[in-house]
């Protein structure tokens, strides 16, 4: 499965456009062969659209080499209770040339 990595090689998808985290991930593949990109709650759909774009119009050997999904705990801002929201992390990869 997918190796630990510096918190260097993770983009964090917010409320930019898609393109801005595409950019971000093909910088960060000029010094690392593997990124992580991860989103929570609304933003998950813009992290899948920005990993596929990267695979599909930029890096074509970039591999989707795993993808984990699950609930984030975090208190409501509004409310200050808790609660469960999802979240993803995609992990690219650019084949190793040893």
């Amino acid at each position: 499965m997918a190796e630990e990595v510096d918190d260097d090689n993770i983009i964090f998808v917010g409320n930019k456009p898609p393109m801005n985290y595409v950019i971000a991930v093909l910088t960060e593949f000029k010094n690392n062969n593997e990124v992580i990109i991860k989103a929570r709650g609304r933003s998950i759909s813009k992290a899948v659209e920005a990993a596929l774009i990267v695979k599909k119009n930029f890096l074509k050997d970039v591999e989707i080499i795993e993808i984990k999904v699950d609930l984030e705990n975090i208190i409501d801002d509004k409310t200050q209770k808790p609660m469960d929201i999802p979240a993803i992390e995609i992990f690219l990869a650019t084949p190793s040339t040893d």
